[in-house]
C-alpha cells in the first residue's frame, strides 16, 4: 500500500469536506464517506457503494483506507479478551475486552508505551514509544466491534475506558479527535459522553479541558502524602503535586457539576494501612466522588505484592465508615496479563499465558 497515499481515516471532518471539494464533489460526499468508515466499518473504497462507480475510482487512485495490518485475541478463564493489534510502522498497542454482568467494557489505549513511570505499573516500564493518532485510537473499537461480529451471540459494548496502554491527556489532542467522532451521531459511531471515561494520573492543565467533552473523569491518586506520590508516581509527582491535583478536581467537580472517581491501587505494606486510609478519608472529604480499590495486579519482575482479600476488605471498610463511597474492582484476565497495570510487554503475555488459552481468531 503507497505511503503517499491518504489515509481516510486520518482525517476529520473539515478535512474530508476538503478532500471532497478539492475532487469537485458536493461536501455531503464527505458525510457519505465517513459513515462508510465508522458506521459501516468498510476497509475498501470500492465497497461505498453510494458513490458512483467512477467516483470510487477516483478516490482510489490517491486514498485509501489504513488499519490495523495484523491482530491476535487472546482469551482468559473469566471471558476477558485482549486484543493485540500491530500499527502500520509495526509498533503493538493492547486493547481489552472486559465483561462484567450486563456490560461488556473496551479498555482502549492512547500511547505505544507511556509517558509517565507509574512504579506498579508494567506499561511505564516500556517508556513512551510514541502517542497513538487518533485513527488508531478509533481502530480499537472498529477492531473490537468485528472481534464481536465473528462470535455468535456476544453482547455489543457497553462502555468505553481509556485506561490501556498511556497516558490519555499527554495525548490531549488525539484523544478530544477520537471522542468527537466516537459520540458523533450523524456520521460517527454515536456513543453517549457519559459511557466513556477517561483515565489519567493527574495532568491538572488538561484536566479542565476533557471535562468540557461530557466524559466521566477517572484520576488515578494512589497516594495519600507528596512523599508517597513521589515513590510510586515520580513523572505524574514532578508534573502537579498531590495538593494542586486536589484543588483542581475541587474545581472541576464544581464547575462541570460531575462526580469524580479516584482509583487507587492497593500496595501491600505500602499504602494500604489504617493511617492510610484515615489519610485518603480527609483528602476527599466534601469533594462529590467515588473511589475504586483495585488490589496490585502483580507482573513479572515487579517489586510490589498484592494484599490479602481480607486487608483489602479491610480498608474499604474504613473508607466507608469514613463516609466515601468506596468499591473493589474486580479483577480480570490475569492469567493473559489483561488486568489494570498489566499492559504492554506482549512477549511477557504469551510467556505467562496458561496452557489452557485459546487464540480464536489471528489475521495477517
Amino acid at each position: 500500500m503507497p505511503e503517499s497515499l491518504i489515509n481516510l481515516l486520518s482525517l476529520d471532518e473539515p478535512q474530508m469536506v476538503k478532500l471532497v471539494r478539492s475532487l469537485g464533489w458536493p461536501s455531503y460526499r464527505a458525510g457519505q464517506i465517513l459513515r462508510w468508515l465508522y458506521r459501516r466499518r468498510v476497509r475498501d473504497i470500492g465497497k461505498m457503494t453510494d458513490l458512483s462507480l467512477r467516483d470510487r475510482t477516483t478516490l482510489a487512485a490517491i486514498a485509501t483506507i489504513r488499519r490495523s495490518s495484523c491482530h491476535t485475541v487472546l482469551s482468559s478463564q473469566d471471558g476477558t479478551r485482549k486484543l493485540l493489534l500491530t500499527l502500520a510502522d509495526g509498533m503493538a498497542i493492547e486493547s481489552v475486552l472486559i465483561p462484567n454482568e450486563d456490560r461488556l467494557t473496551l479498555c482502549v489505549s492512547t500511547q505505544v508505551g507511556c509517558l509517565l513511570d507509574c512504579t506498579f505499573c508494567l506499561t511505564g516500564t516500556l517508556g513512551l514509544r510514541r502517542s497513538l493518532k487518533a485513527h488508531e485510537i478509533i481502530d480499537q473499537v472498529l477492531t473490537a466491534h468485528e472481534q464481536l461480529e465473528m462470535e455468535e451471540g456476544d453482547r455489543p459494548i457497553t462502555n468505553l475506558v481509556f485506561m490501556g496502554m498511556g497516558e490519555p491527556l499527554a495525548n490531549y489532542e488525539a484523544l478530544e479527535t477520537a471522542i468527537m467522532i466516537l459520540t458523533n451521531k450523524s456520521w460517527g459511531l454515536g456513543w453517549s459522553p457519559r459511557r466513556l471515561v477517561v483515565s489519567t494520573a493527574g495532568l491538572v492543565s488538561r484536566l479542565e479541558k476533557v471535562a468540557s467533552l461530557g466524559v466521566n473523569i477517572a484520576i488515578s491518586l494512589n497516594a495519600t502524602t507528596e512523599a508517597q506520590r513521589q515513590f510510586l508516581m515520580p513523572a505524574a509527582s514532578r508534573i502537579a503535586s498531590l495538593q494542586s491535583l486536589l484543588r483542581t478536581c475541587r474545581h472541576v467537580s464544581a464547575t462541570a457539576r460531575r462526580r469524580l472517581t479516584f482509583e487507587y491501587v492497593l500496595l501491600a505494606g505500602v499504602n494500604d494501612r489504617q493511617a492510610d486510609a484515615q489519610r485518603l478519608i480527609a483528602l476527599l472529604r466534601d469533594l462529590p466522588c467515588k473511589v475504586n480499590l483495585i488490589p496490585f495486579n502483580e507482573f513479572p519482575g515487579s517489586r510490589f505484592r498484592r494484599p490479602s482479600d481480607s486487608e483489602v476488605s479491610r480498608f474499604q471498610t474504613l473508607l466507608r465508615q469514613g463516609g466515601l463511597d468506596a468499591f473493589v474492582r474486580k479483577r480480570k484476565g490475569p492469567d493473559i496479563l489483561s488486568a489494570c497495570g498489566q499492559l504492554g510487554n506482549l512477549s511477557a503475555t504469551i510467556a505467562t499465558a496458561p496452557l489452557t488459552l485459546t487464540v480464536p481468531e489471528s489475521r495477517c
